[in-house]
C-alpha cells in the first residue's frame, strides 16, 4: 500500500459558518436539495460521532451508485471536519480509502477559503497519478459548486 497526499484550496463567496453547516451539520437535507442532478440521498448510520458512517446515494446515470464516508470528527468552532471514503465511489480495486481533512477559513471579502488535505491510500503497488487526483477532485467540485449556488440563491439556508 502506498499513500499519495494532495492539498488544494477553493474560494467561495459564502461565509465559513454557512458552508460548514451545509457540508457537515445539514448535509442530509441540503445535498439532495442543492444537487438533485447528482445526489439522491444522504443517510447517517450512527449518531454523527467519530466512526459513524454517512452513505451518499447518487442518482441513476452517474458513474457511481453510492459512497460511504466514515466520520473522523468535526470542530464547529474552527469549521473543520475530517472523514474517509471507505466504500463505493471511485475506490474500485485501486484505492483502499481516501482520507480528507477540510477547513473553511474566513476570507478578507467576507467569503471563505476551503483548505483541503487529501490522502489517497492505494492497493498493492498501484501509484495514483496527479491527473487521476485532479479528475477525482473535479468530480466532487460539481456537488460543491451546486451547494454554493444553492446557498447564494437561498440566503436564509444554513444560518
Amino acid at each position: 500500500m502506498g499513500v499519495a497526499s494532495y492539498e488544494f484550496e477553493v474560494t467561495s463567496p459564502i461565509a465559513p459558518a454557512r458552508l460548514f453547516k451545509a457540508f457537515v451539520l445539514e448535509a442530509a437535507k441540503i445535498w439532495p436539495t442543492a444537487a438533485p442532478h447528482a445526489v439522491k440521498s444522504v443517510e447517517l448510520e450512527g449518531d454523527a460521532s467519530p466512526g459513524s458512517i454517512v452513505k451518499i446515494t447518487f442518482v441513476e446515470g452517474l458513474p457511481y451508485q453510492y459512497m460511504k464516508h466514515q466520520i473522523g470528527g468535526h470542530d464547529e468552532n474552527n469549521f473543520s471536519y475530517s472523514y474517509s471514503m471507505i466504500e463505493g465511489g471511485p475506490l474500485g480495486d485501486k484505492l483502499e480509502k481516501i482520507s480528507y481533512e477540510n477547513q473553511f477559513v474566513a476570507a478578507a471579502d467576507g467569503g471563505s477559503i476551503c483548505k483541503s488535505s487529501i490522502k489517497y491510500y492505494t492497493v498493492g503497488d498501484y501509484v495514483i497519478t496527479e491527473d487521476e487526483i485532479k479528475t477525482l477532485i473535479k468530480g466532487s467540485e460539481v456537488v460543491y459548486k451546486a451547494i454554493e449556488a444553492y446557498l447564494l440563491a437561498n440566503p436564509d439556508a444554513c444560518n
